[in-house]
């Protein structure tokens, strides 16, 4: 018994008796004798337990749990991976790391190109070259490091053939007609092609090297602010002029365009030898994506092995 009892007994006793006189007889005995210690044990289990599951979280999930939203703006590989609707954004990342990884391990070795190249690179034009990258030098402009001369680009076959064309494709905003002749350029520029290889005024894709559509239109271009009025038919014309010896103060935007496009990490020099990487195949493979590969001949660029390696660095 512990030492509280005795002082509790006097207590329990009136406490009995009230009971004894409401007719609970049988609870009134229980009050007279002391709680053991298993008890005490045992109720203290019991609360122990209560105060547990009232404060713990249930430990079953409903199957119609609501996943977790990123509102994260996805990249432009989670955008693309989100259009085929069957791969995730993480499948896809996974799929190109492991891609990337196998490719690095093997020495990127891929198979000879299934369509012939023809290369493009050879000039006769007197342009300065750097010796290792076959990249075009200005001195006054470094940075600016395409490897297609004009000539190059307008042999090759590009803007479906109407880019000389004051009314060749669709209209611009500004109107019908644009300032823009051949006949300011060397006339080497053109040899040996029939003027609707240049100056058409219908778009066809077949006039094109790699023999698909790829690019924008006049109005396109006005309407998001990347044509300067002093070359109203935008960067080509803009290049031509660059190379002829030209120079504005307008070169510093256009240098920018271009090098985000073919530059060191240019977007689409970058996609498309990622291309090349994914599909095991040779850097000059024109099947890898005809259409980005017409656009960077647009932008006075080819990828070279050079460049695949490069990116592989980086990836």
């Amino acid at each position: 018994m512990s030492e509280y009892e005795p002082k509790r007994a006097p207590n329990t006793a009136v406490n009995a008796g009230r009971m004894k006189a409401m007719g609970v007889a049988k609870a009134a005995v229980g009050l007279g004798k002391p709680i053991g210690k298993k008890a005490v044990a045992a109720r203290k289990n019991v609360a122990a337990a209560a105060a547990a599951a009232a404060s713990s979280e249930p430990t079953r999930k409903s199957a119609r749990a609501v996943p977790k939203v990123s509102y994260k703006e996805p990249s432009a590989t989670e955008f693309e991976a989100g259009l085929g609707g069957t791969k995730t954004c993480d499948d896809k990342k996974a799929s190109e790391k492991a891609a990337a990884s196998s490719a690095s391990r093997g020495g990127y070795k891929p198979s000879a190109p299934k369509i012939p190249f023809a290369a493009s690179l050879d000039s006769a034009d007197g342009s300065v070259r750097d010796s290792e990258t076959g990249a075009l030098k200005f001195k006054d402009h470094p940075s600016f490091t395409p490897n297609l001369t004009p000539k190059q680009v307008i042999q090759a076959g590009t803007w479906g053939g109407v880019y000389f064309n004051p009314r060749g494709g669709k209209a611009g905003i500004k109107g019908r007609d644009v300032q823009v002749t051949h006949a300011e350029f060397p006339s080497d520029w053109f040899a040996g092609l029939k003027t609707d290889q240049y100056a058409a005024r219908r778009y066809q894709h077949t006039r094109n090297k790699y023999l698909v559509k790829a690019g924008q239109d006049q109005a396109f271009w006005e309407q998001h602010g990347w044509i300067n009025d002093q070359d109203p038919r935008g960067w080509f014309q803009w290049y031509c002029r660059f190379f002829a010896g030209r120079r504005t103060e307008d070169d510093a935007r256009q240098i920018a365009r271009w090098s985000g496009v073919a530059g060191a990490k240019g977007r689409w020099k970058t996609n498309l030898c990622k291309k090349c990487v994914f599909a095991n195949k040779c850097f000059d493979d024109v099947s890898v994506s005809p259409v980005i590969r017409q656009t960077m001949l647009h932008w006075a660029y080819e990828i070279t092995e050079r460049d695949v390696v490069e990116v592989m660095k980086r990836m």
